[in-house]
């Protein structure tokens, strides 16, 4: 890598801000689909060996629901530290080292008050959440059990995603990577011992997962402090900066706002699925976990395109940034095409992973079936809102997510689903609701000037 030295330290030129798009955006994105996959993996062998050893009560409670509200807490600060890695990348493309320092600090600080907050919120709010959900009384001292464990070490989970987010926002997205893959195969290991060797039930897949997330999330700390340019992070120099932490508030509470209001519209479609019963729940469990591949491959792409577009927006190439975006959409439409053809065609045998009770692998097909061929409607909500990110802009297509996915879907469940009573009408919400958002997302970001004219290093200020 070339370095461009402005200071004390220099920033490198990591091919993001330049070289062909496609290449660079697949670069990028790779490493950070691969590290969401081992990442996914966390939640897919704690269902695996639980379903296998401890049954279908036990797969229901560390799926489905408890899934939901353990997303509804932590998304809400991944979310809100969005702002942090929009910053970031946008001086590391401006070259702006001293911001880029304060930026790494700031997010550091809010990444340990983040966690402090989801611990306390999330261990104390448990019973009462899955209460709310309507959970069924045969899995609720399982589900609380798992929730209890999960959230003394949520805040582990904070911190490696923040983390994470200030490696990619610099354009590194290996070493997230590697971090994700030692502690998965520790989070393995762990459940197969905890679980099948020791019999510790669900409290053994819980210990793994927060045991895996410590070797995590330390990986992170270690090797951003190990730095020597204007990303080392410094523990004495871990604080908030006013201007800095403004910024990030401007950008990443509107997103944390908006994972809220996902988990939320989540969670009373979690309590109608759990209206149908124990099958039914441990069925959408196991969805969950198929349906979060194709979420994890989206996401990733998501995550390209916001730093991609952050650096470039940073550095003033302006078309550029456009032209990522247009060849994000090509790509993801292509691995989307893919990707539901695999799950129609294989629905069966991807639920046998999970359990062999036919009743549940019915259902299960059910709901993929229903909702997999919409999966290409969301390209538009990922891609557009994540550029709209990279660009700075928060406000109106947080409003734009809100609308399409809280209250379309709230209005579907208390209308069509409820005059209908059935399973199938309950879940079409998804892709109505992924229809709906993508056609506002295309509009806005067609007509709502989201990159100027070509300038120079327009966040220098």
């Amino acid at each position: 890598m070339k370095h461009i030295s402005t200071g004390s330290s220099a920033i490198a030129v990591n091919g993001i801000t330049e070289g062909v798009i496609w290449k660079q955006i697949l670069k990028f994105f790779f490493p950070i689909l691969f590290g969401t996959l081992f990442q996914q993996l966390y939640n897919t062998a704690d269902a695996v060996i639980v379903g296998n050893f401890l049954g279908k009560e036990a797969l229901a409670a560390v799926g489905g629901g408890t899934a939901t509200i353990t997303n509804l807490l932590i998304g809400f600060f991944i979310g809100l530290s969005t702002g942090a890695t929009v910053i970031i990348s946008q001086y590391y493309g401006a070259k702006n080292e001293d911001k880029v320092s304060a930026a790494v600090h700031n997010a550091a600080a809010l990444a340990i008050v983040s966690g402090i907050i989801v611990t306390v919120a999330g261990y104390f709010s448990s019973e009462w959440m899955l209460r709310a959900i309507k959970t069924p009384e045969d899995i609720f001292p399982y589900a609380l059990q798992y929730m209890h464990i999960y959230f003394l070490g949520a805040s582990l989970n904070v911190i490696f995603n923040i983390g994470s987010g200030i490696f990619r926002a610099f354009g590194d997205s290996r070493r997230p990577l590697y971090f994700l893959i030692v502690s998965c195969l520790v989070n393995i290991v762990l459940d197969l011992v905890f679980v099948g060797l020791f019999r510790w039930g669900i409290k053994g897949a819980a210990y793994a997962t927060v045991l895996s997330q410590f070797v995590a999330s330390a990986m992170v700390v270690l090797f951003l402090a190990k730095r020597d340019d204007c990303c080392k992070l410094c523990l004495s120099k871990i604080r908030f900066n006013s201007f800095m932490l403004k910024k990030t508030l401007y950008i990443g509470f509107p997103g944390g706002i908006q994972s809220i209001m996902f988990s939320l519209s989540n969670l009373l479609l979690q309590s109608s699925i759990n209206y149908f019963g124990t099958d039914t729940a441990a069925a959408w469990a196991a969805y969950g976990r198929l349906d979060s591949i194709y979420w994890l491959i989206i996401n990733a792409m998501g995550v390209s395109v916001t730093t991609f577009v952050g650096q470039n927006y940073g550095a003033g190439y302006m078309d550029r940034a456009r032209k990522g975006v247009r060849t994000s959409i090509l790509i993801s439409m292509a691995g989307t095409l893919v990707m539901e053809a695999l799950f129609l065609l294989f629905g069966r045998q991807l639920f046998l992973l999970f359990t062999s009770d036919e009743k549940v692998i019915e259902i299960g097909l059910e709901m993929l079936n229903t909702i997999a061929p919409f999966f290409f409607t969301f390209i538009g909500v990922e891609i557009l809102s994540a550029a709209t990110r990279g660009a700075g802009k928060a406000i109106i297509p947080t409003l734009i997510s809100i609308f399409g996915i809280c209250i379309l879907r709230i209005i579907w469940i208390e209308t069509v689903s409820d005059y209908f009573g059935t399973l199938r009408s309950v879940i079409a919400v998804y892709p109505f609701s992924w229809i709906v958002t993508s056609i506002l997302f295309i509009a806005y970001y067609l007509l709502g000037n989201i990159f100027p004219k070509e300038t120079k290093n327009p966040v220098q200020e």
